[in-house]
């Protein structure tokens, strides 16, 4: 299964889904699938701050020993942002609006990426 065929699934699984992309942690999207409707909204843009973030985020938890980081999401005012990583180099990002079924989203994204990680 290719990665498009995944990141679709994934937006056709998930009420109020709009995006779902396989990112590495320099920013560049690997491959992403859109909805018409996410048209207006700038989400690279927005992926590729919260993939600075995200880094920030891996570096903290190893200087505080916590262990690795899993998942992050991001809560706007427009967009859910649910962010699961793959591996130690890519992250799946997944953008929802914001009366989307958040914990779905979650749930997709943990059975996914594992799916994705074998393609990688």
């Amino acid at each position: 299964m290719s990665f498009r065929a995944h990141l679709e699934s994934v937006v056709n699984q998930v009420d109020g889904a709009l995006a779902c992309s396989v990112m590495g942690f320099d920013g560049i999207s690997v491959e992403t699938f859109q909805k018409d409707e996410a048209g207006e909204l700038e989400l690279n843009g927005a992926w590729v701050e919260y993939a600075n973030l995200l880094t920030q985020l891996k570096n903290a938890a190893d200087v505080l020993k916590t262990g690795a980081v899993q998942e992050l999401s991001v809560n706007s005012e427009k967009v859910l942002t649910i962010i699961r990583m793959v591996s130690p180099e890519y992250f799946l990002v997944l953008a929802l609006r914001a009366e989307g079924n958040y914990g779905k989203g979650r749930y997709v994204l943990r059975v996914t990426a594992p799916k994705v990680r074998a393609e990688l």
